[in-house]
């Protein structure tokens, strides 16, 4: 188990690292061909709404086919987003490429699955925190590089070798699948449940704890998607910032997210339960939201960014796992594939509304819109672990 879990986390690591370049780039592209916030942010949406309609079906061909050749097809499409992006001289390339990499989105609910399938019930929620953190640490590594490779300017950002790199990434992570990471689910396995009986969006109707759970990670990460789709747009706006600096500013988002994943929640879940802990990640990342929605200065801004990556780094990997235990071993990819829906859902509607939050109504307001939408997040859990 040690070694598949190895080279999962060597394939995370090196994947998100190269979707990771490209998060504080894609604003300041759009904003360079002319687009205002509230169509930059859509932009942005536009990927989560392709892997929204992609997530469930990806399942399905993972629980079908394997983990394996839905990795290795994934990662095929997002290489060849990142072509168009590369190439991309108008907004409307821009929003091809980010369509396109939302449609072929099935690594992450995929490399969940894997590290479900090799794992112990009782050691899933540690594997799944593995996992957490490798995927952590390429979106950790990943915007500080983009920001790098890109520059400080806005004015005269480098986007094209930042793609360039994500294309080598994704080279490199089909290399590893196909020669270091063996398969999951066998053959074996899938002959004794050739098909899912019933279409994954029917699992929240029959899985009361499963649709609670669906409907927390829709609204944290709704408020999540919120702050990531708008903060490039507001720094540049409040403080003048370009590419590098958004980089590093997010890196103190994912820094602790990382150690709570990497680190704390495996060592704190077997002691307090995954529902606990995903309540508690919940109320910091409330907390930093506020922060930075109403810090007068610059270190106020990190401080909430810091609360914000803690809170989220407690509540993604425990409720992955308390998400997991609602399958019943075959249908773990499906399972899977419905919840991570859930947080494309929410990523659909964070970036279709931050901008107009951020137009409308000033720019505090998209911050404190996802403090308070997050406040039922703990009910939803509460309910989820008496159903």
């Amino acid at each position: 188990m040690r070694r598949r879990l190895a080279a999962l986390s060597l394939f995370c690591i090196i994947d998100t690292l190269g979707f990771g370049i490209l998060i504080p780039l894609v604003p300041y592209m759009a904003d360079r061909f002319g687009t205002p916030p509230q169509y930059i942010t859509p932009v942005l949406g536009s990927y989560s709404l392709c892997q929204l309609l992609a997530a469930p079906w990806w399942g399905r061909l993972s629980d079908r086919y394997g983990r394996r050749p839905v990795l290795m097809a994934s990662l095929a499409g997002a290489c060849l987003s990142y072509v168009l992006l590369a190439l991309a001289n108008d907004v409307w390339w821009l929003l091809a490429s980010r369509m396109l990499a939302g449609f072929m989105a099935g690594n992450i609910a995929a490399a969940f699955a894997y590290a479900a399938d090799v794992s112990e019930p009782e050691q899933r929620a540690a594997s799944l925190g593995l996992v957490g953190a490798a995927i952590g640490l390429g979106f950790t590594l990943g915007p500080p590089l983009g920001g790098l490779l890109a520059g400080g300017d806005p004015r005269t950002a480098d986007f094209h070798a930042p793609a360039l790199v994500s294309i080598g990434t994704s080279l490199l992570a089909i290399l590893v699948v196909r020669f270091v990471l063996p398969e999951s689910h066998t053959a074996e396995h899938r002959r004794g449940h050739p098909d899912v009986p019933r279409r994954s969006w029917h699992l929240l109707r029959e899985r009361p704890a499963l649709a609670m759970l669906a409907a927390s990670t829709l609204v944290v990460t709704y408020s999540q998607s919120i702050l990531e789709s708008i903060f490039a747009i507001w720094a540049l706006h409040r403080y003048g910032f370009g590419p590098r600096t958004v980089g590093f500013l997010l890196f103190g988002i994912a820094l602790p997210a990382l150690l709570m994943q990497g680190v704390i929640v495996r060592a704190l879940a077997p002691r307090f339960g995954e529902a606990r802990l995903a309540i508690a990640g919940v109320l910091l990342f409330v907390t930093g939201l506020v922060i930075v929605a109403q810090a007068p200065t610059l270190a106020g801004t990190v401080a909430g960014l810091l609360l914000c990556g803690t809170g989220l780094g407690g509540y993604n990997p425990s409720a992955s796992a308390l998400a997991s235990k609602q399958s019943r071993g075959h249908d773990r990819g499906a399972v899977l594939g419905t919840y991570v829906a859930s947080a494309s859902l929410a990523r659909v509607l964070g970036p279709f509304t931050s901008g107009a939050f951020y137009a409308a109504l000033g720019p505090s307001a998209p911050f404190l819109v996802g403090a308070g939408v997050t406040l039922a997040a703990p009910l939803l859990l509460r309910r989820a672990a008496a159903a």
